[in-house]
C-alpha cells in the first residue's frame, strides 16, 4: 500500500470518495498534497482537516489572495507548471490523478517520470494520449492502477493471467436513466433529467456522459490502452443493476466478473492498499436479496457515441481525443441550455467530420488535437443556439 499520496482533483467525487477511504484508514495514508481546479476554499477545508503540506491550484487566477485560507508554512503550487512539479516531489510514492478534461496530462508525465505510482481515474488523459501514458510508464517501469470502476474490474480479473489468453473485454454499462426512453422522448430531455443517475452519485460531466454512454466509449480507449487489447476485442453491455463492473472474456471460453456494490470507495480501496486488501466498513452483495442480474445489447442508434468512438478507434489520427474534447464542449453546452440532449452526439460527429485530428505522432500531437476540435466544436454549438 501507499503511504504519502498526492491528489489531484481532491474537491471532485473520486477525491471526496478517496478521502472518505483514508479518513477511515488513517494509520495507513497520509496525505501529502491536493489540487484541484479552481476550488480553493474546499481545498483549504481539506488541508485543514488532513494537515496537508502540499497545495496545488491548476487556475492561477483562482488562487490570488486565497493563501491566507492555509496554515502557514503550507507549500503552494500554482498553475500547469506547478502542479508538475507538485507531481514530482520525492516524498510522495503515489499520485491520483482525478482531474476532469486533460488539465492533468502533463502532471501525470510528471509523476510517471518521477516513477511514482499512478491511481489513475481521469480517462480524458488515457483517451486523448494513451499512446504516450502507456510508453512512458514502460520506459520507467511505472506502475499503472486504474480507478475506474470498470477498468479496475478488468485489472482484478485479470490479475495472475497473461495477456495472450485473453479473448475479449467486457464493459458494462448501467444504461443511464434514459435506457427506456423513446427515441421522441430523447428530443426533450433536459438538464435536471440527466443529472439524476439512477445507481450513480457522479458529477455533472461524467453523470451527463453516463446518461449519453459517451463515458463507456471513452472506456473503450482507456480499456485499449490500459490492457493493450485491440478496440475491436472490447465489448459494451447494459447492465442496470451495476452489481458486475466488467469481466474478461478468456480464449478457452471462461469468463471472470468483478462484482461489488455501485459505489467508489470499492475500487479507490483497491488500488490504495494494492497488492493488500483491507476491509470496508461497507455491506457487499446480498446475492439473495438482489434477487437477478440484467444484461442487455445497448442501443447504438439511441446512443450513437459508440459507433463514433468505433470508427475513432480505426484510424492513425488523434481521432479519440477530438472525440474527448468536442464531447467535452458540447456536454457545456447542454449544461448551459444552450443545446439539446440529442445534439451531444450531433456535435461530437461533424466535428469528427470536419477536423480528423492531427497524425499520432507526439504528445504535443494530441494536445493540439485538443484545441483544435475544441474550437471546431464551439462554432458547430453555436450554430445549434
Amino acid at each position: 500500500m501507499f503511504r504519502n499520496i498526492i491528489i489531484f482533483g481532491a474537491t471532485g467525487s473520486i477525491g471526496t470518495n478517496t478521502l472518505n477511504v483514508i479518513r477511515r484508514n488513517r494509520r495507513h495514508f497520509n496525505v501529502f498534497g491536493i489540487a484541484a481546479n479552481t476550488s480553493v476554499e474546499k481545498l483549504a477545508q481539506i488541508a485543514h482537516e488532513f494537515s496537508v503540506p502540499n497545495v496545488g491550484v491548476f487556475d492561477k487566477h483562482a488562487f490570488v489572495g486565497k493563501d491566507s485560507l492555509f496554515k502557514r508554512g503550507t507549500r503552494f503550487f500554482v498553475g500547469e507548471d506547478g502542479l508538475c512539479e507538485l507531481a514530482q516531489l520525492p516524498e510522495a510514492t503515489a499520485v491520483l490523478m482525478a482531474m476532469v478534461g486533460i488539465e492533468g496530462l502533463k502532471p501525470t508525465m510528471a509523476a510517471i517520470g518521477s516513477k511514482k505510482s499512478l491511481l489513475l481515474a481521469s480517462k480524458e488523459i488515457l483517451v486523448a494520449a494513451g499512446k504516450f501514458v502507456m510508453e512512458s510508464a514502460k520506459e520507467n517501469d511505472g506502475q499503472i492502477l486504474p480507478v475506474d470502476s470498470e477498468h479496475n474490474a478488468i485489472f482484478q480479473c485479470l490479475l495472475g493471467s497473461r495477456n495472450g489468453f485473453v479473448d475479449r473485454l467486457i464493459l458494462t454499462a448501467s444504461g443511464g436513466p434514459f435506457r427506456n426512453f423513446s427515441h421522441r422522448e430523447m428530443e426533450n430531455i433536459s438538464v435536471a433529467q440527466a443529472l439524476r443517475h439512477p445507481v450513480w452519485n457522479m458529477g455533472k460531466k461524467i453523470t451527463v456522459d453516463s446518461a449519453t454512454m459517451a463515458n463507456k466509449a471513452l472506456e473503450i480507449v482507456e480499456a485499449k490502452w490500459l490492457f493493450n487489447v485491440p478496440g475491436e476485442r472490447i465489448d459494451v453491455i447494459v447492465h442496470p443493476e451495476s452489481i458486475v463492473h466488467s469481466m474478461v472474456k478468456f480464449c478457452d471460453g471462461s469468463i471472470i466478473a468483478q462484482m461489488c456494490p455501485p459505489n467508489m470507495e470499492y475500487p479507490i480501496a483497491n488500488c490504495l492498499f494494492f497488492p493488500e486488501r483491507e476491509r470496508l466498513a461497507r455491506p457487499s452483495v446480498n446475492f439473495v436479496e438482489q434477487g437477478r442480474l440484467n444484461f442487455f445489447a445497448p442501443d447504438t442508434i439511441k446512443f450513437p457515441h459508440l459507433a463514433i468512438i468505433g470508427q475513432c478507434l480505426k484510424t492513425d489520427n488523434n481521432a479519440c481525443a477530438v472525440f474527448q474534447a468536442a464531447n467535452e464542449v458540447a456536454v457545456d453546452e447542454f449544461l448551459n441550455h444552450r443545446i439539446k440532449f440529442t445534439q451531444i452526439s450531433d456535435i461530437v460527429a461533424k466535428t469528427l467530420d470536419i477536423y480528423p485530428g492531427e497524425p499520432m505522432t507526439s504528445l504535443k500531437s494530441c494536445e493540439e488535437s485538443v484545441i483544435k476540435a475544441r474550437s471546431a466544436a464551439k462554432a458547430i454549438a453555436r450554430g445549434f443556439n
